[in-house]
């Protein structure tokens, strides 16, 4: 294996090799990423064999956790475009909300459903209602979409119960009720960083959302919409039962640890509760039969839709997963863990770890046990101290959502973003705001500790 200096090299340039060649010479990103994994694998003397076994790794691991997820959810949307359900929700929305305030809602929205459900699962919920309520406003997904993905990426990373999170808090010894609340504080001004930047830089760039049918076509197809309770429900329901599962794996298991918590695991899960939802999507049509759920119905081209976002996301976990079999992250925990940096440390290891392999939650779990024995000398080891650390870790697990990120290609593909609108969109705005969350919470330290 080569030298740590050696491996942040080979990091920089396959970033801008996956940038030149989606952006400006076209090629597909699927086939970009791959060959990514591939450069960094040979060149980082991982050798021939494991490197393969880390693509196939990568890929694998990455879509078992979220490729039915994804191919549900398009599914979801699909039948709810084609049936009018979407702009159902968007009239009921744009009532509540006004014409002008779509950005803020997705943002509260994501904001919130975050907090239990994960941000990719949560975005692939949330889209078919962010396209329609996007091009009933006129928006660009631009900025819709950077608010919604900023929206949930706070919460994600911030407010337990998440895994990365709680398994931060579980290494450090942290008070799982102090995380929370400290989290819930240093992740408004992160959300509203992000809605900042969203508005800023997305109003620049126009995308629009690939929604075939309008209102009008629609209006005259079927006569009226339908009812906004039913279009809503593929979307709440799913997201209802995951939350459920979240409680109940609470460690006071307030349901219980048998049957009960159980069958709430069970329906809970992203996959059995998006495929309740696609169930949920079959009210919405006045006739279900083989044009809906047969393949070639709306079935069939939802999943037509899925299969190159589910590709390319796991091409994006092949690259990931290459870049942490090379020791990357353990050569940059290594390297600072010597500097006496207070909260900015397990800040700047977690924004390095992040930033080197992709996965916010391996940032976060791998900072938290690599600082678990330094927290007294680190001048953390205080109740509030231990809190705060988990949140600067959090923090820099944001920093930042790119191409060896499962995320990063869940919000451009979802978004219709190319690579390079995506690094300007959803990468620098994952940098604003872990930094913005990193200020707060340095500046909480400097009035607790």
């Amino acid at each position: 294996m080569v030298s740590g200096q050696i491996l942040l090299l080979l990091l920089a340039i396959s970033v801008g090799l996956i940038v030149l060649f989606t952006g400006k010479y076209k090629v597909h990103a699927f086939l970009v990423l791959l060959g990514a994994a591939y450069f960094v694998g040979i060149f980082s003397g991982l050798g021939l064999s494991e490197t393969v076994n880390a693509i196939a790794t990568g890929f694998g691991g990455t879509l078992k956790s979220i490729g039915i997820v994804i191919a549900a959810g398009t599914i979801i949307g699909y039948i709810l475009e084609k049936s009018g359900g979407a702009l159902s929700m968007a009239e009921a929305v744009l009532k509540v909300i006004g014409k002008n305030r779509v950005p803020h809602a997705m943002s509260i929205i994501g904001y919130i459903v975050s907090v239990p459900v994960f941000c990719d699962s949560g975005f692939v919920i949330l889209s078919p209602l962010n396209k329609t309520l996007t091009k009933r406003a006129g928006l660009s997904m631009a900025v819709t979409a950077i608010a919604l993905s900023t929206g949930l990426y706070a919460t994600h990373t911030l407010v337990p119960p998440t895994p990365g999170p709680i398994a931060a808090a579980e290494n450090l010894n942290a008070d799982l009720g102090l995380v929370i609340v400290l989290g819930l504080i240093a992740s408004i001004p992160a959300a509203i960083a992000g809605l900042y930047y969203a508005m800023k830089v997305g109003s620049k760039i126009q995308i629009e959302p690939d929604i075939e049918e309008s209102y009008e076509d629609l209006m005259q197809k079927y006569g009226k919409l339908p009812p906004a309770k039913w279009a809503f429900a593929p979307l709440v329901v799913p997201i209802l039962l995951i939350v459920l599962k979240s409680i109940a794996d609470f460690p006071s298991h307030p349901f219980g640890t048998e049957t009960l918590k159980n069958f709430l695991d069970f329906i809970g899960h992203p996959i059995t509760a998006l495929l309740i939802g696609v169930l949920l999507s079959f009210k919405l049509v006045e006739k279900l039969d083989e044009s809906i759920y047969g393949p070639n119905g709306w079935v069939g081209e939802g999943l037509k839709n899925a299969a190159i976002i589910i590709l390319i996301t796991g091409a994006g976990g092949s690259f990931g997963y290459v870049l942490r079999e090379t020791g990357i992250g353990d050569y940059i925990g290594s390297t600072l863990a010597a500097y006496n940096l207070g909260l900015l440390l397990p800040f700047v290891i977690a924004a390095l770890l992040k930033t080197a392999q992709g996965s916010s939650t391996v940032a976060i779990i791998t900072t938290s046990a690599l600082l678990s024995p330094m927290m007294d000398s680190l001048g953390l080891g205080s109740p509030y101290g231990r809190a705060l650390a988990v949140l600067a870790i959090g923090a820099g697990s944001m920093v930042v959502s790119h191409a060896n990120d499962s995320y990063f290609w869940v919000v451009t593909q979802f978004s219709n973003m190319d690579v390079t609108q995506g690094y300007r969109l959803q990468t620098i705005a994952t940098f604003v705001e872990g930094v913005v969350a990193a200020i707060v919470i340095l500046i909480m330290g400097a009035i607790l500790l």
